[in-house]
Formats: structure tokens, sequence, C-alpha cells
């Protein structure tokens, strides 16, 4: 099984960064209300980033280091992916 980290920007530009072992069922629960109480209020989202381990241990150690830039940190990392 692979662990995925995402950002997704919120309707309000907030960005969220979170772990799944499921990508595409984590984005649909973000939408549909039921993914996170930072989310459900701020639908619709788009994933922006994503990266895979695997294991779960590299994937919640690479979303606490995420967790830990700012609004630019995250949207350089993001821009530097898509470069």
């Amino acid at each position: 099984m692979l662990w995925c980290v995402y950002i997704i920007q919120c309707k309000d530009s907030k960005l969220y960064t979170g772990i799944t072992s499921n990508l595409k069922r984590r984005i649909r629960e973000h939408n549909s209300g039921s993914g996170c109480r930072f989310t459900r209020r701020r639908v619709p989202v788009t994933l922006l980033h994503d990266e895979k381990f695997t294991t779960r241990s590299e994937a919640l150690k690479r979303e606490a280091r995420i967790k830990t830039f700012n609004r630019q940190g995250k949207l350089e990392l993001i821009t530097n992916e898509k470069a």
C-alpha cells in the first residue's frame, strides 16, 4: 500500500496538508464536507500537490515537515514540482 501526502487549496484559497492511502477517496470526502473540520465549510477543494511514500511513517514525517512551512513555502514546493 502506498501512502500519499497532499496539499489542497480550499475555495477561500487556504491550504490544507494531509495524508491518505487513497487520494481520490480523500479528495471526494473533502469535497463532500466529510473530510475534516478545516475543509468542511471551504469546499470545493482542489488538489495542488501530492507525494507518494511506501510507509505511513515516511508520509507522516513528510506531512509534519510540510506543515512547518508557511504559505509561501508550500506554494514554492508546489511551483518547483511543476517546473
